[in-house]
């Protein structure tokens, strides 16, 4: 499951540099939880939480980024900033990024500054 999780991840990756943002960390993980993609869009640093859901899922894969996740997400991301000092005064967001269906014909979906605090 890892795997295929990392597979998607890896299509966010790279469709979100297409959208010109720069890749700083992926899978960034303390004991708080783990963020997808650390990402930097000019000068904010974003906080990516990646999702995928088959066609026949009875939500959309951004559904189930539930308030739960996004504080997860929101702490996770407080810890990144303590351990990473040069990066404390930044702008930072959190998007998320929806994919579904195939693996051949994936339908992406990049919701900027989907959740904050």
């Amino acid at each position: 499951m890892r795997l295929w999780g990392l597979h998607w991840e890896r299509v966010a990756e790279k469709y979100l540099k297409t959208q010109g943002l720069k890749l700083i960390d992926r899978n960034y993980r303390c004991m708080r939880g783990e963020i997808d993609l650390v990402m930097r869009h000019d000068d904010c640093l974003v906080f990516v939480e990646v999702r995928y859901r088959n066609a026949n899922s009875w939500v959309n894969a951004a559904e189930t980024v539930t308030a739960s996740k996004q504080k997860k997400v929101i702490t996770t991301a407080r810890y990144y900033l303590q351990q990473h000092p040069s990066e404390k005064n930044s702008n930072c967001r959190f998007d998320v990024v929806s994919i579904e269906g195939s693996k051949k014909n994936p339908q992406i979906e990049w919701f900027v500054n989907a959740f904050g605090t």
